[in-house]
């Protein structure tokens, strides 16, 4: 499945658009960005709260498909400009992070 299909079939608001043809093969949860870093699978779809402008640093280094922002969880400015700089597709969710991963593991 890839970013567009997901963001379709969640219903995610798209924040910042990179490669929605990139595929989503895994899903990870997590806030805390050293280990998020260190431990998230690359071309997964991250869920997270943290939409600061390190999250940007961090989804690129683990060169993951996308961000979700889960809560309605915010965006800053900075890290908005500095995602469309770097193509990171950033969504948003009302959902939690564990019902979005429910729904997101039967999908892929």
């Amino acid at each position: 499945m890839n970013v567009k299909e997901l963001t379709e079939k969640l219903n995610l608001e798209i924040l910042t658009e990179g490669d929605l043809d990139r595929e989503v093969t895994d899903c990870y949860i997590g806030d805390l960005l050293s280990w998020v870093m260190g431990r998230a699978p690359g071309d997964s779809a991250w869920l997270t709260v943290m939409g600061n402008i390190n999250s940007i640093a961090v989804a690129t280094l683990a060169d993951v498909s996308c961000i979700v922002l889960v809560e309605s969880a915010a965006l800053d400015e900075e890290a908005r400009k500095k995602a469309e700089m770097h193509d990171v597709t950033i969504l948003r969710t009302e959902e939690n992070s564990y019902s979005l991963a429910v729904k997101l593991s039967q999908l892929i």
